[in-house]
């Protein structure tokens, strides 16, 4: 990891907004976002004890997936249509894994969501991590390619980026983001998903 880089993408970010994720323009743009409002929402729908209902929590899925201003809008009405189809086998196979994900073994939960999301052709970055990216905001870490590839090639990252969701490069790039955080900690990013945003907005276009 290149710390210097991360630094001064901290500095940068710091002659910027001085006030950090409490200045005004960037309060103004994380309430476009709803992360607060939508962890509420996964906490709520996809508690351990909700898993007992497998067509609620897809429905759940669905309509955070809807909601949600880190989902392209490309992704999200194929979603929607699958998971209005699922057969009640693969809403089992949706529920269950997504049960892992949060509640169980993650890297049996994240391969087998991988799994099912691929036979509707919806296995991307963005549908595999987004529930767990708002469920628990200050562990796990949303995976936007653009992002994450700008992120590996600027902070000279040892990860290799595969399109294709696969735990080892989410459990590495977690690990490097969550790393990151305590370096550059004068941020003060209020969540991965900011961290990552604020990775963004001052490495992209730097030399």
């Amino acid at each position: 990891m290149n710390k210097e880089a991360l630094l001064d993408a901290q500095r940068l970010f710091l002659s910027r907004y001085p006030g950090g994720f409490s200045d005004p323009d960037l309060v103004a743009t994380g309430k476009k976002f709803k992360m607060d409002q939508h962890g509420d929402l996964a906490r709520a729908q996809f508690a351990e004890s909700r898993f007992d209902a497998p067509r609620d929590i897809v429905e759940a899925m669905a309509t955070l997936v809807s909601r949600s201003a880190l989902v392209s809008m490309f992704e999200k009405p194929k979603f929607k249509a699958a998971a209005s189809i699922l057969s009640p086998m693969e809403i089992d196979d949706w529920a269950g894994s997504l049960r892992q994900l949060l509640h169980g073994d993650q890297k049996t939960g994240f391969e087998s969501l991988v799994a099912a999301l691929s036979r509707h052709k919806l296995a991307k970055w963005t549908l595999v991590t987004v529930v767990p990216a708002y469920y628990d905001q200050q562990a796990e870490v949303f995976v936007k390619p653009s992002t994450a590839k700008l992120i590996i090639g600027k902070l000279a990252l040892d990860l290799s980026y595969s399109a294709t969701p696969t735990w080892e490069f989410y459990q590495g790039y977690r690990e490097a983001v969550l790393k990151m955080r305590q370096i550059a900690r004068d941020v003060i990013a209020p969540t991965n998903p900011s961290f990552t945003g604020f990775l963004m907005m001052t490495l992209d276009g730097q030399g």
